[in-house]
């Protein structure tokens, strides 16, 4: 099938798939039109998206193909290898097991697998931060020839987490899919059983997540999405996936887009872990001098325009996940594809948030762009109306600044756009800050304060 006549045939493939929920039509075609065009642009396949709004499942929806030969059109309740994003569950099974008194955070490796390099001074905690030292045995965007034969839990250990440590423990973050492995042989250690089968007991089950796949033992089916890779924009190709065994406990799970946000919605509901957990959880570790990090267990944690939001992304042989969780909005975005290192998913999540997710708004963003635009202009003829400053911003525009802003901003003529870019509040004041665009030329950055009479305290263009 050639990609052309896979683009044509979007459209038709969107309207067959699954919708789930009640979103606006408005907002509908919408998430129909980003998903579309990120298809186009970045020639993924297919992508599997599920939305939750107010706490609940409100969208579920397939686009494009879940497999190219023979052209399968990509349904919801396909599978994807979710990677990475599988760590968080791996992560609240450790803390479970907590909660049971089974074992602690801060309990030393060595306690569970005394072999390891330093064990006794590597903690659980530093395990499911990324911050133990041990090498990872997966930094590689592709599977290298030896990771195509099948392997334990116990040879990816005695390979890389017998090495010398990368650094001292606690004192550096570093991503490492051992520390996972690591965790996991903690958890079959501790319970006696497979670690899929404390997963579906003790957060599938539960969760009503009812389709979990292990990868690591078994792989996609032909009623699963089927994984690709594309070198720089050569045809897209099937990829061979990971061995067995190599992606246990760091990128083991296979889910559907619409299970993925069941447990999303635990996260926002505070359900399945207690409120202790979920805080360990989903604080930023800081390293051992002080330092933050953006990552909790298992799970990225940042500020997102003054809401928490909790993210992770997973790549493996042939696809790319992306989760992200706004609590506080009660709000979540699920987007898998089907195509390595594919940037539709990160790209969809973008895209759709502002859907979902109130941004912080500027009440007087029109009026500003208006004045910042007049000024501006002012600027490019040497001027200024010295009525909108304040007193300190008076005494920064000297006729110097003026003849320099004269020189070099009149030649470049009138601005191609000119967009206020963020706002935010600083020393009492509304400080903005905006891009303007000249045609041929690198964009300026321009910051503005202003104060609560409405003055301007500074227009500075860099």
């Amino acid at each position: 099938m050639t990609v052309l006549f896979r683009i044509l045939c979007l459209a038709t493939l969107a309207a067959a798939s699954l919708l789930f929920g009640q979103l606006p039509s408005a907002e509908s075609q919408k998430i129909d039109a980003i998903a579309n065009e990120a298809l186009k642009d970045t020639a993924a396949p297919g992508v599997s998206i599920a939305l939750v709004k107010d706490g609940k499942v409100a969208y579920v929806k397939a686009y494009g193909y879940a497999r190219l030969d023979p052209a399968t059109p990509a349904r919801p309740e396909m599978h994807y290898c979710i990677g990475s994003v599988s760590k968080q569950f791996l992560a609240a099974a450790i803390l479970l097991l907590a909660e049971d008194g089974k074992l602690h955070l801060d309990d030393p490796v060595g306690r569970y697998l005394p072999d390891l390099t330093r064990a006794n001074e590597v903690t659980i905690r530093e395990l499911l931060s990324h911050t133990s030292g041990y090498q990872d045995y997966y930094p590689l965007d592709y599977v290298a020839p030896f990771m195509l034969q099948p392997v334990s839990a116990r040879e990816i250990l005695d390979g890389w987490a017998k090495k010398p440590l990368d650094f001292e423990p606690g004192t550096r973050w570093q991503y490492s899919n051992t520390n996972f492995v690591a965790a996991g042989s903690i958890i079959e250690r501790v319970t006696g059983m497979p670690l899929m089968s404390f997963l579906q007991a003790r957060i599938f089950k539960p969760l009503e997540i009812t389709e979990a796949l292990d990868l690591s033992r078994q792989p996609l089916t032909d009623s699963d999405a089927a994984g690709y890779t594309r070198f720089a924009t050569a045809p897209v190709r099937p990829v061979a996936p990971e061995g067995p065994g190599w992606l246990f406990a760091a990128g083991e799970l296979g889910l559907t887009a619409r299970d993925l946000a069941l447990w999303d919605i635990s996260l926002i509901d505070r359900t399945l872990l207690k409120p202790a957990s979920l805080d360990a959880m989903m604080t930023p570790i800081r390293l051992k001098n002080g330092a933050p990090t953006d990552y909790g267990l298992g799970i990225g944690v940042s500020n997102a325009d003054n809401h928490p939001k909790l993210s992770h992304g997973g790549a493996v042989s042939g696809f790319v996940s992306s989760n992200t969780v706004w609590p506080d909005a009660r709000a979540a975005v699920v987007v898998f594809a089907n195509l390595d290192g594919s940037a539709a998913p990160s790209r969809i999540t973008n895209q759709i948030a502002p859907l979902l997710v109130t941004q912080e708004l500027d009440p007087n963003a029109a009026t500003e762009l208006d004045e910042a635009r007049r000024t501006f202009s002012d600027l490019q003829q040497g001027r200024i109306d010295r009525s909108l400053l304040t007193s300190d911003a008076n005494a920064f525009f000297t006729p110097q600044v003026l003849a320099d802003a004269e020189a070099s901003l009149k030649p470049l003529g009138a601005p191609q756009s000119f967009r206020q870019t963020s706002v935010e509040l600083r020393g009492g004041m509304t400080y903005r800050h905006f891009q303007i665009t000249c045609t041929g030329k690198p964009p300026l950055h321009l910051s503005t304060f202003t104060t609560p009479e409405g003055k301007l305290a500074q227009y500075l263009i860099q």
